[in-house]
């Protein structure tokens, strides 16, 4: 039963991310078909996490990223607009958040 109320918490967690912004898997400039390696349940985990590390905002993209270590990076343009990487390892830990270079965030 718990398994089951925690599934849907988060896909209301989920709902709750596309209905403030959205979530775009692909992007232009992306790095095509080996960047987006992962399931959408992983795609929707790395989503929460990176949200929850910048404190909200829209999650433009996920693809799967070897740089610093991570396994995942989810660009996100935070409340105050500004863009940024948040990479993550494997278990959606922040290994670092960056500015976008793609768009100047900070």
């Amino acid at each position: 039963m718990r398994a089951r109320a925690a599934a849907i918490a988060a896909g209301a967690g989920v709902a709750l991310a596309v209905a403030a912004g959205g979530v775009a898997v692909a992007t232009n400039g992306d790095d095509g078909p080996a960047s987006h390696r992962y399931t959408q349940e992983q795609a929707d985990a790395a989503t929460r996490a990176a949200l929850e590390a910048t404190g909200g905002g829209t999650a433009n993209s996920v693809e799967t990223d070897g740089e610093d270590g991570a396994t995942y990076e989810v660009e996100v343009t935070k409340p105050d607009g500004t863009t940024v990487d948040v990479r993550l390892d494997e278990q959606y830990r922040v290994v670092v958040i960056e500015g976008d270079s793609d768009s100047g965030g900070s």
